[in-house]
């Protein structure tokens, strides 16, 4: 256990910035899933006090007295399937990334990009009728919109870069940036994770 724990020290010393946001990503997975398991074994929700703690709340009252869940809520997932499609886009975008840009950009492209997404989600949260049921109780988390900022920064900077789908159909990164866009449109007009898709335009924006 103690050589798991140095190895994965020394990775996040000796790696660059896109190693060591994967980690800081798994190393918060981790800790929520020991959380999630002691909160059934004691019956007490410690899993959903640090949720409360660490996702972006959209009433503006929660927000003033958690200002830093503008920054903890991108490094925050739930469930499996969610940070494992988030680290892979960010795995593929952060390498790409890291070829035009470097590490300095990369974190603070990813931090920017999810800011601006989380202030996107809390205004239409605030603004729009179409959440006025939720607003007092809806919080959001996960990598997603600093995802968006790296895709979308460089589907801008090399719109051309060809990306090649299942091994099959080769597109240009732009287009694979596109769908992505277009897919949270739908998802957005369709109320379909509202929050999600909101903070995802912001760092697309961003990007």
């Amino acid at each position: 256990m103690a050589s798991i724990i140095d190895d994965i020290k020394l990775s996040f010393k000796s790696g660059d910035a896109l190693t060591r946001l994967i980690l800081v990503n798994l190393g918060v997975y981790v800790v929520f899933l020991v959380l999630r398991i002691l909160s059934f074994l004691l019956q007490i929700n410690v899993a959903g006090f640090f949720i409360g703690f660490t996702a972006l709340p959209s009433d503006l009252i929660t927000l003033a007295t958690r200002p830093w869940t503008l920054i903890s809520y991108m490094f925050l997932h739930e469930g499996f399937l969610h940070i494992l499609f988030n680290m892979l886009w960010l795995f593929f975008g952060g390498k790409l990334f890291l070829e035009y840009f470097g590490s300095r950009r990369l974190i603070s492209t990813y931090l920017m990009g999810g800011i601006l997404g989380g202030i996107l989600y809390v205004l239409f949260y605030n603004i729009f009728p179409a959440f006025n049921d939720v607003v007092n109780i809806s919080n959001n988390r996960g990598a997603s919109a600093g995802v968006m900022a790296i895709i979308f920064a460089i589907a801008t900077y090399n719109p051309r870069f060809p990306v090649r789908i299942f091994f099959v159909v080769t597109v240009p990164l732009w287009g694979l940036a596109a769908f992505a866009l277009l897919a949270d449109l739908i998802g957005l007009g369709d109320g379909a994770n509202a929050g999600g898709r909101i903070a995802h335009l912001g760092g697309a924006a961003f990007g």
